[in-house]
């Protein structure tokens, strides 16, 4: 493979070119209620063209290998209809280097029908769980993912990218009142990261019928804490979104918010962007630019010190290389797009955290938000109430509403227990390019005078 594309690379004549190839295999099992919603297992080869003259880029994809020189020479004519200004790429050393996968378990060797069978019985469990339990869905995936990449410059980079993921969901109704539950799992270190999921998928069941009784959430404000995975939620849209250059660079309010050397938090705060952490799902040793990856301080000790880029943009911007370039498929070019994005931990225990809060609440998890700028809302999937110092009942419906600086001012403990949001389906949407895996995590955090909405 490098022989080809190094030959096809040959073939440009604009200032800087690369072509990625992916080939691509995956299988998936999804259950709907009792039904075998869908099933399969496909392979995709295919890649991209970039060529960058004069500041525009000029695109061509591909499926067939045998195009690339006319596929080179495409991109390089686009590019050069389109540049008229100045080019900005940041320099980075060329590298050549493989990077294997390494499996437990492989789930390629697994028949389809043996993962028909495991989510079956994971769906079984839940359908069988509780007489309020109305429907299910579980839904199996797996891929393994063999990257090429060159460019003009002398990098040559092979990496193989497996992933096994699992969600499972249980959905309970008490007339009027519809709940649910969840869990996910998987890896990217083998399919037996998904088996043995059945204590999870009672859990789910569980905690579905569970909250059928609980009451809404009182709407207020409150002191709050978020458990670890609702921590990373929230870091990752309400903040990490905003560290992306490529929104900043083309947004002047923005530059003016975002400002190096700004306070956010803090001294104890320190929000970190890690492409290189071991086993993180938005782990790669190179960005889809051959940049190496690296652990980015954005917030470090309350102060705004960084943000992610591209090459193009580090240029633009005149700051250091990030290894943040990365797309979802080979028919997207790279964006700026976050890694394995967390708040680092503190140092404050959990029941340290929670004793001095005469009235707040404890939100746990995520299913779903939105941001726009610097106000967020997240619902998270259930809470509970804190009463003098201890966590108290159980409560639905709570929604966490507020401006995320002014949020990142008002947290006042970080707890010193970091854990990573587990495996599942889904990632970043950011332009399109869905689902991005990335990684998600933090401690647990405490936020003074946080908006919670809830039943008035």
């Amino acid at each position: 493979m490098r022989d080809r594309l190094t030959a096809a690379l040959k073939a440009h004549d604009v200032e800087y070119a690369d072509i990625r190839v992916e080939d691509n295999l995956n299988t998936w099992v999804n259950f709907q209620g009792p039904d075998l919603d869908s099933i399969g297992s496909s392979r995709t080869v295919g890649g991209i063209v970039r060529a960058l003259y004069k500041g525009g880029w000029g695109y061509a994809t591909f499926n067939d290998l045998d195009d690339l020189p006319k596929r080179v020479r495409e991109a390089c004519i686009t590019a050069r209809l389109v540049g008229t200004g100045t080019t900005y790429w940041a320099p980075t050393d060329p590298v050549v280097d493989t990077i294997k996968a390494s499996l437990v378990k492989d789930f390629r060797q697994v028949p389809l029908a043996e993962k028909k069978a495991l989510a079956e019985e994971y769906n079984r469990i839940i359908l069988g769980h509780h007489k309020s339990i109305q429907t299910s869905a579980v839904r199996y995936a797996d891929y393994f993912k063999t990257l090429w990449y060159a460019n003009s410059q002398g990098t040559y980079i092979e990496e193989e990218k497996p992933d096994t993921n699992l969600l499972v969901v249980a959905i309970a109704r008490d007339g009027d009142i519809v709940q649910n539950g969840y869990e996910t799992g998987g890896g990217a270190d083998g399919y037996q990261s998904v088996e043995n999921f059945q204590e999870k998928a009672r859990s789910a069941a569980q905690k579905a019928v569970e909250l059928l009784a609980a009451p809404p959430v009182s709407g207020g404000k409150y002191t709050v804490i978020t458990n670890q995975d609702l921590t990373g939620v929230f870091t990752h849209e309400a903040f990490g979104h905003l560290s992306e250059s490529d929104f900043v660079y083309e947004n002047p309010q923005m530059q003016e918010i975002m400002t190096l050397g700004k306070r956010f938090g803090s001294d104890e705060l320190n929000i970190i962007d890690d492409g290189s952490l071991p086993g993180g799902l938005g782990t790669h040793r190179y960005d889809y630019e051959g940049v190496p990856t690296r652990k980015n301080y954005l917030i470090k000790d309350g102060i705004l010190v960084g943000r992610l880029h591209s090459r193009e943009t580090a240029a633009k911007m005149g700051e250091p290389l990030s290894g943040n370039a990365r797309s979802v498929h080979f028919q997207h070019p790279p964006i700026v797009r976050m890694t394995n994005t967390y708040i680092d931990q503190g140092k404050t225990p959990f029941a340290e955290m929670i004793k001095d809060i005469d009235l707040g609440v404890y939100a746990v998890r995520s299913i779903g938000g939105q941001t726009a700028m610097e106000m967020f809302t997240f619902s998270a999937a259930y809470g509970y109430m804190i009463r003098n110092g201890q966590v108290a009942e159980l409560v639905r419906d709570v929604v966490l509403t507020g401006n995320v600086f002014e949020t990142l001012q008002n947290i006042d403990c970080i707890g010193d227990d970091l854990a990573w949001e587990p495996n599942g389906p889904g990632g970043c949407g950011k332009g399109d390019q869905h689902p991005l895996r990335v990684g998600l995590g933090g401690p647990h955090i405490r936020i003074q005078n946080c908006v919670v909405g809830g039943q008035q």
